[in-house]
C-alpha cells in the first residue's frame, strides 16, 4: 500500500486539497513505472512530499548537489534502485521509498510562464520526483527521452496536458 505524506512547511501555497493532490500524482507515478506493484503491495510504501520555499530548496539543493539556487522539485530516494523488486519482504512491513520538495516561488513563476495552474505543474512535478524516487533519471539524452514520455503519459492520465510540448516547439 502506498502512503504519501504531505506538509505545507514553508511559502505561500495557495489552499487546496494537497494530500489528495500529492496522492493522486504519486499513485499514477508508480502505476506507471516497472514498480507499480508497490501501490497496492502488502508493505506499506511511504513517500514524504513538503511543500516548501525557494529558501529552502536552495538550501538543500547546496548541501546534497552542490548547486547554490533554488529548483522546483528536489527528491531524495531512500530505497537503491535495484531494492525496489524486493520491497515486499521487508522485515516490518514498511518502507520509505524517499522525500519529494517542491519551492514555491519557483514552482509558481514557472507555472505562470507555461501558463498552467499551479496545481498542475505541481501535480507535473511530484510524478517527476516520484520517479526520480523509483530509479528514472535525466542525465543524458535518452534518459531524459524516455522519462518525460512516462512522465507525458502519466499526466494525461490525470488530465494533463504534455508539459513538454510547448519546449519542443520553442526548442
Amino acid at each position: 500500500m502506498l502512503n504519501v505524506e504531505v506538509s505545507v512547511d514553508e511559502g505561500d501555497w495557495p489552499q487546496r486539497d494537497w494530500d489528495a493532490l500529492a496522492s493522486e500524482a504519486a499513485r499514477e507515478a508508480l502505476r506507471g513505472s516497472p514498480h507499480g506493484h508497490l501501490v497496492d503491495a502488502k508493505v506499506t510504501c511511504e513517500i514524504s512530499v513538503k511543500l516548501s520555499d525557494d529558501a529552502t530548496v536552495r538550501a538543500l539543493n547546496a548541501q546534497f548537489r552542490h548547486k547554490d539556487k533554488p529548483t522546483n522539485v528536489l527528491s531524495f530516494p531512500a530505497v537503491q534502485k535495484d531494492l525496489l523488486t524486493g520491497l515486499a519482504n521487508t522485515d516490518d512491513g514498511e518502507a520509505l521509498l524517499g522525500d519529494i520538495v517542491l519551492a514555491q516561488e519557483t514552482c509558481a513563476r514557472e507555472a505562470a510562464e507555461k501558463g498552467v495552474a499551479l496545481e498542475a505543474h505541481a501535480t507535473h512535478l511530484i510524478v517527476h520526483g516520484a520517479l526520480h524516487l523509483v530509479g528514472y533519471d535525466h542525465q543524458g539524452d535518452a534518459e531524459a527521452e524516455e522519462m518525460e514520455k512516462l512522465e507525458t503519459e502519466i499526466l494525461g492520465k490525470l488530465g494533463i496536458a504534455d508539459p513538454y510540448e510547448s519546449e519542443e516547439r520553442a526548442g
